[in-house]
């Protein structure tokens, strides 16, 4: 299908990167993408990266297919289900040929579907059906297993003091484990790679006439022998593995788990269960050799992997793209789509979309939502063997950082397999000084850390800073300088906060300060606060340390925007500050409407004079010089945004007054809970857990998130008043009118799109059951 004719795409302007780096940067990403290029082999993120901020959905008239780059219009196809099929997932990029097809016909080859290409009802009912092995728990008991065979490997060539990776340890130990989690008799593995490879250039590449006659060879042959497997499985039902748990699981659900979907999965299972991984794996390597310094604080700080394997799998994963068509005519993104459009969702270019991740293109150990990448899909086509991926990639890197601490990259060109979504160099030489890579027998060797499901837990995200300077602002209101403990500080966008733990209680605080090499924050005496703010002018001094997470980014701000009014209240002025000196950098239009009561209880004067004088406006009660909105109401003209924070009562105001003004051209930043629901009016819901079709009834006294936590739930949460968004969870198949959203932190289209929740606050309208994508 070509691209509709009266298709239109919202043209804001963008900015733009370094257009240095991107193939696709003549002006017109429709005719120059080419996914089969190594520009995107190498890097698709940072290949279509002049796509994503200029042309963020385009359509390609060398693929036929249009191309979706941003992180939120990739989230939204993998959630819509209904308007965005999964059907064409599997679909071959390029048709075959007539000689090929005669190959596979020849040989049976009937795979169908598979977990990744259906759609609702099937979908879910058939993953709950089969999700049990993938749980946590069974999880955990094949540490030992993988840990056996990862040294069993690096033992093979740990004395040689260089080797090849991917053929001497990344490919074999993913597709031994992929056998044994498989329940599979393990078989030739060059065979095996050379089918891999067959239909990963079958399904998603560009394969010649006269390659697809071996392909359609290799692929036939690959669909036969998983069907003797298969066979073979049936007569020993009982047998461990995920596959005799099918067979198990087709017996008591037949109409659910068919004889030809066992077949088809148990090909893509060798295939997702292996492959995948060992790109992962190749491709996270490659990255923190590249990256000197990142690999270095893994070998002195090993409980930072899965912080390390977080951030790998959002820059450089195994999966770079998917498919998706349209079942109905729709709007993505500003551009509108005809029905039966095939969509190339890239989540690795949305994975390093700024709007979602701060300072996206570098690798930071504590980033706070690095979980959020797109890597693994999103809602409930989210990969069912993400933690079996997570166990090896932390086996694998514990054991590598740990023996080879100098490993480095041997100078080489780089080869791929060329295709538009599965990605990993087909060699990765490494090498490393003669005296490391044996095991140490003296018994000094440090005990490795536990693995860890899930993503990083809040304490692995949580680092340590010093404290560089304390100022005095106001009589009531200090300013801190945080220096980090060692390593570089990511760089963050106008509007961002951290959370400090503050003794027991942790607290937010926006970041005010200009320089690169250190944080500001500025924290106000709050004398009937909740002790935070009390315990961080108590405690808080030169050379101290804190603990801290972030930066986050609640502060829903448009970057693009050439004209901001920024109101602030009291200790508001911080993020606006912020965004001040972003605007004055940029060169755009901008007003500070500063309020308090008098002059000497408002923070930064001195440099909101100096540096901002003329777009300064002091409104101070004392002087008879008040804030008058309506008289700023009149101010609108197009690409203007209203930035506000300070009191409630303040910000409750401006969002009133402003209420004619179209949506998201005014935005506020809240560190207090505006929700006031009568509890009593609760009605109790059930919720089902999507992995495991578990079903937990909410009782009308009790918040979703405390009931998930008391049911063994590890759910990641901060302030529980929906204000930091530490919580938010994905559902699925819900609608709009399914959640009654109580937090301060979505936005409006998060919350009209029914995909996500904030357990700690929100809950179900009216009693109606919800699932969530856990």
């Amino acid at each position: 299908m070509v691209p509709s004719a009266t298709g239109t795409h919202d043209t804001t302007a963008q900015p733009n990167p370094d257009i240095s780096k991107c193939p696709y940067h003549s002006g017109s990403a429709s005719k120059d993408f080419d996914p089969f290029e190594m520009d995107y082999q190498l890097n698709p993120g940072e290949a279509c990266a002049w796509a994503r901020e200029n042309e963020p959905i385009f359509y390609s008239e060398k693929l036929g297919y249009w191309v979706v780059t941003r992180f939120e219009d990739v989230q939204e196809v993998f959630r819509d289900q209904s308007t965005y099929s999964a059907s064409v997932a599997l679909e071959k990029l390029t048709p075959a040929t007539p000689e090929a097809q005669a190959i596979l016909e020849a040989k049976g080859y009937g795979m169908r579907r598979t977990l990744v290409n259906e759609d609702e009802p099937a979908h879910t009912a058939r993953r709950r059906a089969l999700a049990g092995p993938f749980d946590v728990a069974h999880l955990k008991g094949e540490e030992a297993m993988v840990r056996e065979l990862v040294t069993d490997y690096i033992d093979r060539f740990a004395d040689k003091g260089r080797a090849d990776l991917v053929n001497n340890l990344l490919w074999e130990v993913p597709l031994t484990v992929a056998f044994h989690f498989l329940g599979v008799p393990e078989h030739d593995m060059d065979m095996l790679r050379r089918y891999s490879v067959a239909h990963t250039v079958n399904t998603w590449g560009r394969p010649s006439p006269e390659q697809q006659k071996d392909i359609a060879e290799n692929v036939g042959n690959f669909w036969n022998l998983a069907g003797d497997i298969l066979a073979e499985l049936r007569e020993t039902p009982e047998a461990p593995g995920w596959m005799p748990y099918s067979i198990r699981a087709q017996k008591e659900q037949p109409e659910v788990v068919t004889d030809s979907y066992l077949h088809s999965i148990m090909m893509a299972g060798i295939v997702a269960a292996h492959e995948t991984t060992a790109h992962s794996a190749s491709n996270a390597i490659k990255l923190l050799l590249e990256n000197r310094s990142v690999w270095d604080e893994l070998v002195r700080k090993p409980e930072l992997i899965p912080n390390a394997i977080e951030e790998c799998l959002r820059l450089s994963g195994g999966v770079a793209a998917w498919r998706r068509i349209t079942t109905k005519p729709t709007v993505l993104g500003g551009q509108r789509l005809d029905e039966g459009e095939r969509l190339l969702i890239v989540s690795a270019a949305a994975n390093r979309d700024p709007r979602h991740f701060s300072d996206p293109d570098t690798i930071d150990l504590y980033r706070d939502n690095s979980t959020d990448h797109l890597t693994f899909g999103f809602g409930s086509h989210q990969c069912l063997g993400k933690n079996l991926a997570r166990l090896e990639l932390q086996v694998i890197l514990q054991e590598l950082t740990s023996r080879f601490p100098s490993m480095r990259l041997v100078d080489q060109e780089f080869e791929f397999v060329p295709n538009t979504s599965f990605r990993g160099p087909e060699h990765l030489w490494v090498q490393w000084d003669a005296d490391t890579g044996k095991e140490d027998t003296t018994g000094t060797t440090p005990e490795l850390p536990d693995i860890v499901f899930n993503g990083p837990s809040k304490e692995l995200r949580t680092r340590t800073m010093f404290v560089k300077e304390v100022r005095q602002l106001t009589a009531h209101i200090v300013g801190i300088s945080l220096v980090p403990d060692g390593g570089t500080l990511p760089s963050w966008q106008p509007g961002a906060h951290v959370e400090i733990d503050a003794g027991d209680v942790s607290r937010r605080y926006s970041l005010c300060g200009s320089s690169s090499e250190a944080w500001e924050i500025a924290v106000a005496l709050e004398p009937d606060g909740r002790g935070g703010s009390r315990w961080i002018h108590e405690n808080v001094a030169e050379g101290a340390t804190v603990r801290i997470r972030g930066p986050r980014q609640n502060f829903v701000v448009d970057v693009d925007v050439d004209r901001r009014i920024l109101i602030a209240g009291g200790i508001g002025i911080t993020p606006i500050l912020a965004l001040a000196d972003d605007a004055k950098s940029r060169g755009i239009d901008y007003t500070i409407h500063y309020c308090g009561p008098t002059r000497e209880k408002l923070a930064y004067l001195d440099r909101l004079r100096t540096d901002h004088g003329e777009h300064l406006v002091l409104h101070v009660s004392d002087e008879g010089t008040r804030l008058h909105l309506p008289g700023i109401v009149e101010e609108f003209r197009e690409g203007t945004q209203v930035c506000t924070c300070g009191p409630d009562r303040l910000t409750a105001a401006v969002l009133d007054v402003f209420s004619s003004w179209p949506e998201g051209t005014v935005t506020r930043e809240s560190f207090q809970s505006t929700s006031s629901v009568d509890v009593s009016l609760n009605e109790p819901f059930e919720v089902t857990i999507n992995s495991t079709a578990k079903v937990l009834t909410v009782p009308k006294e009790q918040t979703l998130l405390e009931v998930l936590e008391t049911s063994g739930f590890d759910v990641d949460a901060d302030c529980r008043e929906g204000l930091c968004g530490t919580c938010v969870l994905g559902v699925t198949g819900e609608t709009p009118d399914d959640i009654d959203h109580r937090d301060d932190v979505l936005s409006v289209r998060e919350k009209q799109s029914g995909a996500v929740i904030m357990p700690c606050v929100s809950r179900s309208c009216a009693g109606k059951p919800l699932t969530l994508d856990l």
